[in-house]
């Protein structure tokens, strides 16, 4: 059962700055912030690490089950920890990236972590992003938003991203990964990337960070104050 409370749900593809503008977003609103993304990070660094079978679904879930995950609020961002290690920056690393859809595509690992994700939803108003967040983990959430840019936006932002990191990427090599990406996560069996019916577009290849995040907080205050009446 979806858990009673106040959900911005942001949804989108790779690159499209759902992190970055759902932070600042829960920052506008007050609310907390749930990175689903990094769960399945978290998970892929967790696999990588143990060195269990990729291949093996069963033992990827049972792997996942066992991983002390924790999300920590802190003052520079959200920050991962599985047991007592940081792992933050981590699995932001093209390794993790690569091999992130052999975890996602797993029904038993997705179950376990959406059970983890609506138990954060449950403890106070949060705005969520991810991939399946409007469609599958809250279907009843009172604001949803699907964030999108154009493939050779995304591909740019994504390899700012990683060359302010010290990353050194090809920039067609890394929209091709992307492309890729996209096209494994809108075409898997198991809760398949998909704008919600109810779902808002909102388009940022031209928008500034800033006016993302305005545009998704007027959403969000407009939806929630209608539900609320």
């Amino acid at each position: 059962m979806e858990p009673i409370t106040e959900i911005v749900a942001i949804d989108g593809p790779a690159g499209a700055g759902k992190s970055t503008v759902a932070r600042r977003v829960a920052d506008a609103l007050g609310y907390a912030f749930l990175d689903t993304g990094a769960m399945y990070r978290a998970s892929t660094w967790w696999a990588l690490r143990q060195g269990v079978n990729l291949e093996d679904p069963g033992a990827l879930a049972a792997a996942t089950r066992e991983m002390p995950l924790e999300l920590r609020d802190a003052d520079n961002g959200l920050q991962v920890f599985v047991g007592d290690h940081d792992i933050t920056k981590a699995i932001r690393t093209p390794e993790v990236t690569r091999e992130i859809y052999r975890l996602d595509q797993v029904p038993q690992v997705r179950e376990h972590l959406v059970a983890l994700q609506r138990q954060y939803g449950a403890r106070r108003p949060t705005v969520a992003e991810g991939r399946d967040m409007g469609t599958v983990v809250f279907p009843a959430a009172k604001c949803k938003v699907f964030l999108d840019a154009s493939l050779d936006e995304r591909s740019r932002r994504r390899l700012a991203e990683l060359q302010a990191r010290g990353i050194a990427v090809d920039f067609e090599s890394l929209r091709a990964e992307i492309h890729e990406r996209d096209e494994k996560t809108r075409s898997r069996a198991v809760a398949p990337l998909r704008r919600a019916a109810d779902a808002i577009l909102v388009d940022t290849t031209h928008m500034t960070i800033d006016q993302a995040v305005e545009t998704i907080a007027a959403l969000a205050h407009a939806a929630l104050n209608a539900k609320n009446n």
